[in-house]
């Protein structure tokens, strides 16, 4: 049995379907029945409980072949780290409690930093974390940035005629749909074939600049002449919240993007093929940003 976390999410779900379709019995956890009873209707096996709550965990990940771990985003939370933490110590205790042999987790490029790099501090710390799980084999993958990221930066388009965040236009930087990743997490689920605590990048097609991928999306929508803009931590902090983030989570943003800027983000990545995976970015700006901008 295969458990997945995050069932409802970009990577979860795709993850769920693939692992249905090659003939596995899925377990989704998720918060909400209804958010997963199309994945129930395929066949998985739905767990609806907090991922807080160490006992609905540890019941649910007993007798797993294998769990895809990731920590889901909140967007109403008043302190972003904190919240990572008490999502990472539940998934400790229950892997423990459960003696759960194998896990593939969503972490992030950057993940080498326990402090200073925002959210991916939090991966890190988790990361970590899974080493102290005995007769646990981890294998922690480290995308780069979401394609999906852009979708955040729409009313900014449409409001102010540009793309802007506080980091660095010139700075190239993977860039990678949640598709890839779920390809990826689904082939090392089906093959098992990590050991220890090891970790792996995941790419995109290659590596662009702010610059380089506003020119994209603008190409895309219409808008060929698109700037990117480089803002200020208090400029950016300030749209974020403007826009409906809790402030903690603007200030985990522009961390990550400090730590991009310095260049400490990147660390020990590098361009090769095996990091190489297929989707584009100028394939999801025509055929998915575009059409969520018309909308």
């Amino acid at each position: 049995m295969y458990i997945i976390t995050g069932a409802s999410g970009h990577t979860g779900k795709r993850i769920s379907e693939h692992l249905l379709a090659a003939g596995h019995p899925v377990k989704i956890i998720s918060r909400s029945a209804e958010k997963v009873a199309d994945l129930v209707e395929k066949g998985a096996v739905a767990a609806i409980g907090d991922l807080s709550d160490v006992h609905f965990l540890t019941e649910t990940f007993k007798g797993a072949t294998a769990i895809y771990l990731m920590i889901p985003p909140k967007w109403d939370v008043t302190d972003w780290r904190a919240y990572q933490r008490t999502i990472s110590d539940a998934y400790l205790q229950a892997l423990k409690a459960a003696g759960v042999k194998k896990v593939v987790l969503l972490s992030s490029q950057g993940a080498h930093l326990l402090e200073g790099a925002g959210p991916v501090s939090g991966l890190a710390e988790l990361e970590q974390g899974l080493r102290s799980v005995e007769g646990l084999e981890a294998r922690s993958l480290r995308p780069g940035y979401f394609m999906e990221n852009f979708f955040g930066v729409i009313g900014l388009i449409k409001q102010a005629g540009i793309l802007g965040y506080s980091l660095r236009g010139d700075i190239k930087l993977p860039i990678v749909h949640t598709r890839d990743i779920s390809e990826v997490a689904t082939k090392r689920l089906l093959d098992l074939d990590f050991s220890g605590h090891t970790h792996e990048f995941i790419g995109g097609a290659e590596d662009l600049t702010m610059q380089e991928a506003t020119a994209i999306i603008g190409q895309a929508i219409g808008k060929p002449e698109l700037p990117y803009m480089e803002f200020t931590a208090v400029d950016a902090k300030a749209g974020m919240m403007q826009s409906g983030l809790p402030a903690t989570i603007a200030e985990g943003y522009n961390e990550l993007f400090a730590a991009l800027n310095s260049g400490i983000y990147q660390e020990g990545y590098e361009r090769t093929a095996d990091v190489t995976t297929p989707t584009s970015l100028q394939w999801f700006a025509e055929n998915e940003f575009k059409y969520a901008f018309s909308n």
